[in-house]
């Protein structure tokens, strides 16, 4: 069913700290209405979770391969996991 619930993870590699990745990726989230949350990795990366309707999921992908200005995104890694729920909200940890 197109309307059900997905989870991804997704890691985001190349110049994504120190350039407001975090906050552009709780934007998106909001706007797409996704529940989640966004955080910097020791190695570098920034990692995210998303939990929404494929479409919005696909939109969010994109936005994550793309940055904000100032951000070199070289790779995005995206992983598919089991839905879980919770609070309806993105949030940068």
């Amino acid at each position: 069913m197109s309307d059900s619930l997905t989870r991804r993870r997704f890691v985001v590699a190349g110049r994504v700290q120190g350039v407001g990745f975090r906050w552009f990726a709780q934007r998106w989230g909001e706007r797409l209405g996704l529940r989640g949350w966004v955080s910097n990795r020791e190695d570098g990366t920034v990692e995210s979770e998303a939990e929404g309707r494929p479409q919005a999921l696909a939109e969010f992908e994109a936005r994550l391969r793309t940055g904000p200005s100032g951000a070199r995104v070289d790779a995005v890694e995206a992983t598919e996991l089991e839905a879980a729920g919770g609070p309806p909200s993105f949030d940068i940890l």
